[in-house]
């Protein structure tokens, strides 16, 4: 029997999935967590046991115990995830127990990094992403089975999830979000992966096994990129301020907007989401303004508990909507 959860971003990234799959993670008794799209260039920060942990290859099952997968869906930087699986045995986390790559995955070479830190007109973290992705689809691609340095951690993830003789539950991790996603984000200002629930389900389970989608949105938006995205008003710097919204892969000042309320929509409706968690509502309440975009025009609420009354009372029914601080748990 084969069970899997989702967890997906349903703005642009840096909603806080790390967070939603940490919880998950000690709730739901997972054999698996797989991460299903993307690269180095995505950086999940995870509050666990007192300590900060960012993680960009790693899915968060390592500390919790919980063999963890590096999908066929993802790019993989060799380098940065030896990295990244020492850092977290120095932090007594026994991640090379844990850590595996499905043979099937791509990887990013010096040559893919070289040439994305060209890059001017995306604004990408120049860390090969789009590059790799670019030789997979051109059928000049290396796969992780192929790289001699990954063979202790590489596995068959067709047996790993098929081959099983106990039951298989697993939580599936994304990356980035549904606005930079490669088909349904504001193309080209996107990613070079599938950030959908559609790319979990390729990485090696039937759709009918998908139970639970948990999809992951802030109470305003955030977008790190070549675009426009910020607002001409300065409070979307005080927000910046009070959300610390600085990318945790490059440190960037992530740009700042009001929650568009349409796009939410569309990214609920297209994943199928069954638990929406909407993050940092303190932020708003800190800086003194709680406002939605609707149909590219701003709604004011008085309080936060008026603006949670419009989310509520317009979600989707039979999605289950909660509320998280900076920080908290949810």
């Amino acid at each position: 029997m084969i069970v899997a959860d989702v967890v997906v971003d349903l703005q642009y990234g840096d909603c806080g999935k790390g967070k939603v799959t940490n919880y998950l993670c000690e709730k739901g008794n997972y054999t698996h967590v797989i991460r299903y799209n993307g690269g180095c260039n995505a950086g999940h920060t995870i509050y666990h046991n007192g300590q900060r942990i960012i993680t960009h290859h790693i899915p968060c099952g390592v500390l919790h115990g919980v063999r963890s997968i590096i999908g066929p869906g993802c790019v993989v930087y060799p380098d940065q995830l030896f990295t990244e699986i020492q850092e977290l045995e120095d932090a007594g986390i026994p991640a090379r127990r844990f850590v595996r790559v499905a043979n099937n995955a791509h990887v990013i070479t010096r040559d893919h990094i070289r040439e994305d830190g060209k890059d001017s007109s995306i604004g990408t973290t120049k860390r090969g992403n789009g590059p790799a992705y670019r030789d997979k689809y051109g059928r000049t691609g290396v796969r992780a089975s192929e790289v001699e340095s990954l063979r202790e951690f590489i596995v068959d993830i067709y047996e790993e999830i098929h081959g099983a003789n106990t039951p298989v539950k697993i939580l599936f991790e994304g990356a980035q979000g549904f606005g930079l996603d490669i088909d349904w984000g504001d193309y080209p200002f996107v990613t070079s992966s599938h950030c959908t629930v559609g790319s979990a389900i390729l990485n090696g389970v039937p759709p009918q096994s998908i139970r639970e989608v948990w999809g992951v949105a802030k109470m305003y938006e955030t977008y790190v990129g070549a675009k426009k995205f910020e607002g001409s008003d300065p409070i979307f710097g005080e927000i910046r301020e009070a959300g610390e919204e600085f990318g945790a892969t490059t440190g960037r000042p992530r740009q700042c907007n009001w929650m568009d309320w349409n796009l939410l929509k569309k990214a609920i409706n297209i994943n199928g989401v069954t638990n929406l968690v909407l993050n940092k509502v303190d932020v708003l309440e800190e800086v003194g303004q709680q406002k939605i975009l609707v149909d590219e025009k701003v709604v004011n609420f008085d309080s936060m508990s008026l603006m949670k009354e419009f989310i509520k009372t317009n979600m989707k029914k039979g999605v289950i909507t909660s509320f998280s601080s900076n920080k908290e748990s949810i």
